[in-house]
């Protein structure tokens, strides 16, 4: 645990002012990252764009929804996850499947459960979205690889199934209205 806290710290310090931001849009679409300590502008674990340097993802909600994260590169992986600093908690633990990858299939991967995947429910509000690998899948004699491929996905939360009967309703009753005010 304390090593976490320690790589956490460490990411936060490192990426101060040099985050590469990328806007998220509430509709289910994934959107990649790569980890890749050779690559990452930090020498870390933390989650960067094609182009080595630290990534967020930015956006504004109006109404709640679900940030759902998976990793499509080796299985193994485990991602720890924030919002505005703050750790929203971690991935889930995933078993090790060196050299099988899904690359970029974060459909199949978010719906096989030997790959880290993570949902979480964000509020209204400003939100800026980073992760940070904090287990690595391992080679065939054992080694952390340290680089891999993931996405996020940012889908609105539906209404309520009485929100819509509500709003049905308010329909009919105001069809009824209106009929009955142009047959008076």
């Amino acid at each position: 645990m304390i090593k976490k806290m320690i790589l956490a710290a460490a990411f936060l310090a490192v990426n101060s002012g040099q985050i590469h931001a990328a806007t998220l849009n509430a509709d289910g679409a994934w959107n990649v990252f790569d980890v890749d300590e050779f690559s990452a502008s930090s020498g870390g674990l933390e989650w960067i764009d094609i182009d080595g340097g630290a990534l967020s993802f930015d956006f504004t909600l109006t109404e709640s929804a679900y940030l759902k994260v998976v990793d499509g590169g080796f299985s193994g992986d485990q991602f720890q996850v924030f919002d505005n600093g703050q750790l929203l908690g971690e991935t889930s633990t995933a078993s090790n499947n060196y050299p099988t990858s899904l690359g970029l299939d974060f459909d199949q991967a978010f719906s096989n459960a030997d790959y880290s995947q993570g949902v979480y429910l964000l509020g209204v509000g400003s939100h800026t979205i980073t992760g940070l690998l904090s287990i690595s899948a391992i080679d065939d004699i054992g080694d952390d690889i340290n680089a891999t491929v993931g996405a996020v996905s940012l889908t609105a939360v539906p209404l309520p199934a009485a929100a819509w009967l509500y709003a049905i309703g308010l329909a009919f009753f105001g069809a009824v209205s209106r009929r009955r005010i142009i047959n008076a």
